[in-house]
């Protein structure tokens, strides 16, 4: 007798049943959409990539979440943490087949080892979109007005706050603390989730305490843009290329939304604690916010990563990039809690099996259907059809077509499962009523 197998999954890990991996490749088709509208392309990379890779640039507590391990040829392998870097792998990898500026997004499963929380698993889907080959400021924009079209297209309400990495490493610089602004960074980068006086404690062990209330006063800067702007650009020494290129986004910003400065609730706002945890960021960075839940945190964030693929290119010039990554997992969570998870075009209708030697028919018969643009399901087991129609209601249907003596000929039997009532209709007929 074979052993019993208990059926469990591991922490962090989950099973889609139908209902929900039917919402999650809705949402997936609805933001591919808005990928392709702007010109993206797909692609594709292993899950597993050799550590080196992995390690190269991930940096600070990425690293400790990797899973690694070596597999049956004896080789350190990794499971990937983020679509970025096997991105950048793949860019050096095929520089001489891509025309760059080059854009593509990407949508895939990652793995981290991290702790679990609402909205956060150990193996989760990431939907990746980049421009590598550019370093202007209109790329920066475009992928932050992407992120805005994007969820725009979601009916959601978003605010984007963006902030310049150089910008605050440039301040850093500026009070003498240059040589601490990895920890410095990601001690930061940690300030909405572990508050404001655990980040004193941290900055001020890490800078000391006239440093930590000068990085906290930089980073509490409030106020428009273009006054926080001011405020930490005068913090970090006077005007610069970074200050330069947070303005020329505001501009961007202007046009393309119409704001207006006295507005008190901008889509856009400049916000110098936002840093990214990630060493490889070196320009502009952002993170989105949904302004009906704003307590699960960023739903997409990202930025400028300057000559990332440089790392595993023997050439020297560098290739600039920019890009953001949604965490589909997430922001699936908040869709679920705001009621606004969309909506496939699954199958409404099924075809009754009323005499199973008459299967092929019935297929043909579906084949008009879906011709038609009607999803239409065949059943193929011959059960009573009381059984058959709450079989349908148990699927979802909304209709069952019993065919007739002559299923491609003549008129078919289209049941309402909601009301509970049949209608003799030509299939013409039925494919109106139910399309309705």
């Amino acid at each position: 007798m074979a052993t019993y197998i208990e059926p469990k999954i591991l922490k962090g890990f989950r099973d889609f049943l139908p209902s929900a991996e039917i919402a999650r490749r809705a949402l997936i088709e609805n933001i591919e959409d808005t990928f392709r509208s702007f010109g993206f392309v797909p692609i594709d990379t292993p899950a597993l990539e050799y550590a080196e890779i992995l390690l190269g640039k991930g940096g600070g507590e990425t690293e400790k979440q990797i899973y690694r391990f070596k597999d049956n040829g004896e080789r350190d392998v990794a499971l990937r943490f983020d679509l970025t870097v096997p991105f950048a792998r793949f860019v050096a990898l095929h520089r001489a087949e891509l025309a760059f500026p080059f854009k593509r997004y990407h949508i895939g499963k990652v793995w981290r080892g991290e702790n679990t929380q609402r909205g956060r698993y150990r193996e989760f889907t990431q939907c990746d979109f980049d421009i590598i080959g550019s370093d202007s400021a209109a790329s920066d924009f475009e992928i932050i007005f992407l992120i805005r079209s994007a969820m725009l297209g979601l009916g959601l309400d978003v605010t984007i706050h963006v902030n310049h990495r150089g910008l605050f490493n440039r301040f850093l610089s500026f009070i003498g603390q240059s040589e601490k602004s990895a920890d410095i960074l990601r001690a930061v980068d940690k300030l909405s989730k572990v508050g404001a006086d655990e980040t004193r404690k941290t900055l001020t062990e890490i800078a000391g305490e006239k440093n930590a209330e000068k990085i906290l006063g930089f980073i509490g800067a409030k106020g428009g843009f273009t006054e926080t702007l001011n405020r930490i650009t005068e913090l970090s020494g006077g005007p610069c290329e970074e200050s330069k290129r947070l303005m020329a986004l505001y501009q961007f910003m202007r046009e393309t939304c119409a704001l207006n400065e006295a507005e008190n609730a901008e889509p856009f706002v400049l916000d110098p604690s936002i840093t990214r945890g990630l060493d490889y960021y070196t320009g502009v960075v952002f993170e989105t916010f949904l302004n009906e839940l704003p307590d699960i945190g960023s739903i997409c964030s990202g930025g400028r990563y300057d000559n990332l693929a440089g790392l595993y290119s023997k050439d020297k010039d560098s290739i600039s990039g920019v890009g953001s990554s949604i965490g589909l997992d997430r922001l699936l969570s908040a869709l679920e809690s705001l009621n606004k998870l969309p909506t496939a075009n699954n199958c409404r209708v099924a075809i009754a099996c009323v005499d199973i030697e008459k299967s092929g028919q019935y297929q043909a018969l579906a084949g008009k259907l879906r011709q038609a643009g009607l999803p239409c399901e065949v059943f193929t087991e011959q059960i009573d059809l009381v059984k058959q129609y709450i079989f349908a209601e148990k699927k979802g249907l909304h209709y069952v077509i019993i065919p007739g003596e002559n299923p491609l000929d003549g008129t078919v039997t289209l049941r309402d499962l909601a009301g509970r009532h049949n209608v003799e209709v030509s299939i013409e007929e039925a494919v109106l009523k139910i399309l309705s």
